[in-house]
């Protein structure tokens, strides 16, 4: 995966035009993500790159996708990873991204391209300085576009001061000088292309990159789905104005709305006291399992708990569990429990801080069993209210912290 990238006017275009031709002169199959700015105020794109690179529209051996950034910033729509990955996918040899013009923080490219080059032309002047920050150090090859021009050498010598400035122990990227209205430099650029890779590949560079690059797709994958899973489960369009409405008139700040929400749709951070699970007796724990697993419940995880003679299995609901309880002592517990009847056992709740739950509830004259926490499963702490003091229902308190 090949990413161009480089300021308004400097040439993409036609040098990835004429990187394709080369490509497809060595017999290699090319895909190009070609992305266009969006109009704010029409929402619309021109996507012109693919006017430059006709030449290709009947070869089968090219595909090109042009993509509005619909908003998106970086220099990259926000689809491109994924339709990066389905050309992959697809079969081709060598997948070229360009980048809209960008300036100096766009630098979306370098998440995913194996090999990242910027692209420069005579006359920028002092910009090169003022890009220094942003896309000029995510280069992995200099190119010096239209060089035919006055002040390519310029640029040149204001790259490689630029590059001075480095770390002596990084390795320095190539500069190279190209026209490519007239197709000069261009396999010079695709061999220093073949040189980095090869580099890159012997010292576990390019594998570091393409690790990261699958994690940015994830997180980005998944901070989209959460958005739309938060969406979908209870905010619409009007209660988002509601919110603003609020934030509006300085009722409530943008966080405290966040967590409201997050509340709302059940995927707030643990806070304060929540239900843990619901402890469930059963005299066979397989067979316990078997019927919950037919309702479309499954197992999390199982547990042995030696202090209370019991073997436990997880079953998750949302944020908390199902615990199955099978009786491992006749004498236990759940044992005698099972004699007079199965079922609902005992309901947790968790809490922050068991023993100053349990010194809250005795200053307030509950009916406790335990004092002090004891080992439940998984190795949590927990405790036990008398039944007489929750209304005929055994309650097990569980620490769990607050994430």
């Amino acid at each position: 995966v090949l990413g161009v990238t480089g300021p308004p006017g400097s040439g993409k275009s036609t040098l990835v035009d004429r990187m394709t031709a080369h490509f497809r002169g060595q017999g290699r199959t090319v895909g190009i993500v070609a992305v266009d700015p969006t109009s704010p105020y029409t929402g619309g794109a021109i996507l012109g790159d693919r006017i430059r690179m006709q030449g290709h529209a009947l070869d089968d051996g090219v595909f090109i996708r042009s993509m509005a950034t619909r908003g998106h910033l970086g220099g990259l729509a926000a689809a491109t990873s994924h339709v990066i990955t389905i050309l992959s996918a697809a079969g081709k040899d060598v997948v070229i991204v360009e980048t809209v013009g960008v300036g100096q923080d766009e630098v979306d490219i370098v998440g995913a391209a194996d090999v990242s080059i910027v692209v420069l032309v005579p006359g920028l002047g002092d910009e090169v300085q003022a890009l220094k920050a942003g896309i000029m150090e995510i280069a992995d090859i200099f190119v010096v576009n239209k060089a035919d021009r006055e002040g390519a050498l310029r640029v040149v010598a204001e790259i490689e001061s630029m590059l001075s400035l480095a770390a002596h122990d990084a390795e320095r990227p190539a500069i190279l000088k190209t026209v490519a209205t007239s197709d000069q430099g261009v396999a010079e650029l695709l061999a220093a292309v073949e040189e980095f890779r090869t580099r890159a590949g012997a010292s576990g560079l390019l594998a570091k990159k393409q690790r990261a690059h699958l994690r940015q797709q994830f997180e980005e994958t998944l901070r989209t789905r959460l958005r739309s899973e938060v969406r979908r489960r209870g905010l619409s369009e009007g209660q988002t104005e509601t919110v603003v409405d609020r934030m509006a008139a300085h009722a409530i700040d943008p966080f405290t709305a966040v967590e409201e929400v997050l509340e709302r749709v059940g995927l707030r951070s643990v806070r304060g006291t929540f239900i843990d699970h619901l402890g469930i007796a059963v005299a066979s724990l397989e067979e316990g399992v078997r019927a919950y697993e037919a309702l479309g419940f499954h197992v999390d995880a199982t547990h042995d708990v030696p202090s209370e003679n019991v073997r436990a299995a997880f079953l998750p609901v949302g944020e908390s569990h199902l615990e199955l309880l099978e009786p491992t002592e006749p004498g236990s517990v759940i044992a005698r429990f099972l004699e007079k009847r199965s079922g609902l056992h005992h309901v947790c709740v968790g809490v922050p801080d068991i023993q100053a739950a349990l010194d809250t509830l005795s200053a307030r004259g509950v009916e406790l069993l335990d004092r002090t926490p004891r080992v439940g499963a998984g190795g949590r702490k927990v405790a036990f209210v008398h039944p007489r003091s929750a209304a005929g229902v055994l309650l097990e308190l569980v620490e769990r912290k607050s994430e």
